[in-house]
């Protein structure tokens, strides 16, 4: 867990600093003046953008070290090559690219996918599901993480997530400006303004996870439907009742996003969730 951690902070931090870099390029090529709105407005696109699709870029290397995915390069057994090749003939009807097969070592029940083109993905499936499912249920879970890829979901992800995430940088900055000039009555930025722009960011920072987590719980019930294309909708279903008889999901919180099951919540809570309740995403493929 330590090293998941440190591998995240170390891993956003260099996103930061490249970021910093780019900034800094486009300041001395551009005479970019950052106190001014267009210069406010290109910081909130080089951080907010930016920084999410050098995550998306970067989100295939991050994903299997988190989790230590084993890509499957040469079959070792028949499990592994039962995997690679339904995956592939999966990819195949759903009319992408193949993508690279991984497997993690884990009692859980889960899979994921996830990279920035549709051609060029990763989907992993956990050993605990393997050794838990039947072949029809472990090959509906294969479908629905390719659905995700065919339906291009880790790239609306994230531009949505970029989008917002230029907004909430752009709009506090801005609000914190305001508070500044008229509460404090000063022409240049200081200490109120730092401060009301930090707790700008944290609220509709907020807000904004409210509206990427609504966006990621709806991709899951088109992945589920499209599982059930590849499949039939009852083996999606068989699927699901499968993950929700096992113990709780235990993906790292970086990735659980990609996952096919999140955790689980209620009241408002659930508004924070990935994942559906698996409960409405079966009777969604039953209805």
């Amino acid at each position: 867990m330590g090293k998941r951690v440190m591998y995240f902070l170390g891993t956003n931090l260099a996103i930061m600093v490249l970021l910093g870099i780019v900034l800094s390029v486009l300041q001395s090529s551009l005479g970019l003046d950052t106190s001014g709105v267009v210069g406010l407005l290109i910081i909130s696109l080089v951080f907010g953008m930016g920084g999410a699709f050098i995550s998306l870029a970067m989100s295939k290397a991050m994903a299997k070290r988190m989790v230590g995915a084993q890509v499957i390069d040469q079959p070792r057994n028949d499990a592994e090559r039962w995997v690679l090749d339904t995956t592939y003939r999966l990819a195949d009807e759903a009319g992408i690219g193949r993508p690279e097969v991984a497997i993690y070592d884990s009692p859980d029940l889960n899979a994921f996918a996830t990279g920035a083109k549709k051609n060029d993905a990763l989907v992993a499936v956990s050993t605990g599901l393997l050794r838990s499912m039947r072949p029809n249920e472990a090959e509906a879970v294969l479908a629905h993480e390719v659905s995700h890829i065919a339906n291009g979901d880790m790239v609306t992800l994230t531009l949505i997530q970029g989008v917002l995430n230029v907004l909430v940088i752009f709009l506090s900055r801005i609000l914190g400006r305001i508070v500044d000039q008229v509460v404090f009555r000063r022409d240049s930025a200081g200490p109120g303004y730092f401060i009301f722009s930090i707790l700008f960011q944290v609220v509709l920072g907020f807000f904004a996870m409210l509206i990427v987590r609504s966006f990621s719980r709806r991709r899951e019930f088109r992945a589920d439907a499209g599982g059930g294309q590849l499949t039939t909708n009852e083996d999606m279903a068989q699927a699901l009742e499968r993950l929700q008889s096992g113990a709780p999901a235990d993906l790292p919180e970086q990735v659980e996003a990609m996952g096919i099951r999140g955790g689980k919540a209620t009241g408002i809570q659930a508004l924070l969730m990935t994942h559906p309740p698996i409960e409405d995403r079966i009777a969604a493929l039953r209805a």
